[in-house]
């Protein structure tokens, strides 16, 4: 790790702008632990929890000593919240942030921890859509077995 570099947060130029999750107050940078929390939809022990291992970079402090967050951090952790969903185990993530700390030596890594990743999502949603796929028959057969049903009481 070198310093207390700031940890980038990578925006295609294919993607369209994004907003944040959670709207911010215009023309604010500051935030304490119970704004972001709130922005975030994370508690502040799990806020904490990210600083203390090593997945949120450093933290600036005011000078009573309560955590000030920025709009990088909050760009921060909407990555880490996407990272989450995709199922990439905490070390994983981790280690991303010691990747992206490190610098530009270490652009090999990341891209090789985010194709593995990239490739575990299409699994899991190649398996989604098969759970999908026996799903929409079930219920196309017990709504034709209803239809069936109701018409014979019918007549």
């Amino acid at each position: 790790m070198t310093g207390e570099t700031a940890v980038e947060v990578p925006r295609p130029a294919s993607c369209p702008a994004r907003r944040p999750a959670h709207p911010r107050p215009e023309g604010r940078d500051r935030y304490t632990i119970s704004e972001v929390a709130t922005y975030t939809g994370l508690s502040a022990y799990t806020l904490r929890w990210y600083e203390r291992i090593g997945l949120m970079p450093h933290v600036d402090r005011s000078h009573t000593g309560q955590r000030r967050f920025t709009n990088r951090d909050l760009d921060w952790l909407d990555l880490v919240a996407k990272l989450r969903l995709t199922g990439m185990p905490v070390a994983d993530m981790v280690r991303y942030a010691e990747l992206v700390r490190a610098g530009d030596a270490t652009v090999a890594e990341r891209l090789e921890l985010l194709v593995a990743t990239r490739r575990d999502v299409r699994a899991r949603i190649a398996e989604l859509q098969e759970t999908l796929a026996v799903l929409d028959f079930k219920i196309d057969k017990y709504a034709d077995a209803r239809r069936a049903s109701e018409g014979a009481l019918r007549t």
